[in-house]
C-alpha cells in the first residue's frame, strides 16, 4: 500500500509540475512560441510517462476523477479510494508549492494578479465563458476521459499502449477545453495551483471538484454497462 501512495503521489506531483509549470513558467514568453497547445502536450506527455514510470505500481490514476470513476466502474476497490484521493492531492500540492518558490525567483511575479494557471470561470474564464459552459464542459470531458482509461486498459486492449492514448486524450482534453475553464478533469490538479492563488479560484473549485467527478462516475457507468464486453 505504501508503494501504492508513493507512486501516486510522485506521478501527480509530476503531472501539475509539468503541466501548471509550462503554463506559469514557460507560456508567459510568447517569444519561446509556447501556447496554450504547448501546455496541452505537457500535460499529456507528464501524465504519459508518468504512467509508465510508475503506473505498473499504483494503476496511475493521478486524479482523484479518475479514482472514484475507476470504482464506479468496477475496477478499484472501495477501500483504497480515500487514501488515493489524499494523496493525489497532497502531491498535487507539493508541486505547486515547488512552482511557487520557482516562479516567485522573478522579481514581477504575483500568484493572485496572474492566476498561477487556476480554474475557473466566468471573469475568470481565458475565454469569458460562463458557469454553465464550464459545468457542461469538465462533466463532458471528464467522462470521455473515463471511457478512454476504461478501454485502454481492458484486458482485450493492445497491450502496452494504455498510457499513450490516455496521454493523447488528456492532451486533446486539453486543446478543446484551456479556453473554457484552463482546463481542469482533476481536482488535485485544480486544488495544487488555487491555494496559492489565494483568492477567486478557491472561491470557483468547488466547481472543479463536482463536475469533473459527475463526468467520471457518469462515464465509467456508460462503459461499464454499456461498452464493455461482459466474459
Amino acid at each position: 500500500m505504501m508503494r501504492r501512495l508513493a507512486a501516486e503521489f510522485v506521478g501527480t506531483f509530476v503531472l501539475v509540475l509539468g503541466g501548471c509549470g509550462s503554463a506559469v513558467l514557460a507560456a508567459a514568453y510568447p517569444e519561446l512560441g509556447i501556447g496554450f497547445a504547448g501546455v496541452a502536450l505537457a500535460f499529456g506527455l507528464s501524465v504519459l510517462t508518468m504512467a509508465y514510470a510508475v503506473g505498473h505500481i499504483s494503476g496511475g490514476h493521478f486524479n482523484p476523477a479518475v479514482t472514484i470513476g475507476l470504482w464506479a466502474g468496477g475496477r478499484f476497490p472501495a477501500s483504497l479510494t480515500f487514501g488515493y484521493i489524499f494523496i493525489q492531492v497532497m502531491g498535487g500540492i507539493a508541486a505547486g508549492g515547488v512552482l511557487y518558490i520557482i516562479a516567485s525567483g522573478q522579481g514581477s511575479f504575483d500568484a493572485a494578479a496572474s492566476g498561477f494557471a487556476s480554474n475557473g470561470f466566468g471573469e475568470h474564464s481565458p475565454g469569458g465563458f460562463s458557469l454553465l459552459s464550464g459545468m457542461v464542459i469538465e462533466a463532458v470531458l471528464s467522462g470521455i476521459f473515463l471511457i478512454i482509461i476504461h478501454g485502454a486498459t481492458e484486458k482485450r486492449a493492445p497491450a502496452g499502449f494504455a498510457p499513450i492514448a490516455i496521454g493523447l486524450a488528456l492532451t486533446l482534453i486539453h486543446l478543446i477545453s484551456i479556453p473554457v475553464t484552463n482546463t481542469s478533469v482533476n481536482p488535485a490538479r485544480s486544488t495544487a495551483v488555487a491555494i496559492f492563488q489565494g483568492s477567486w479560484a478557491i472561491e470557483q473549485l468547488w466547481m472543479f471538484w463536482l463536475m469533473p467527478v459527475v463526468g467520471a462516475v457518469a462515464g465509467s457507468l456508460i462503459y461499464r454497462f454499456l461498452l464493455a464486453q461482459k466474459d
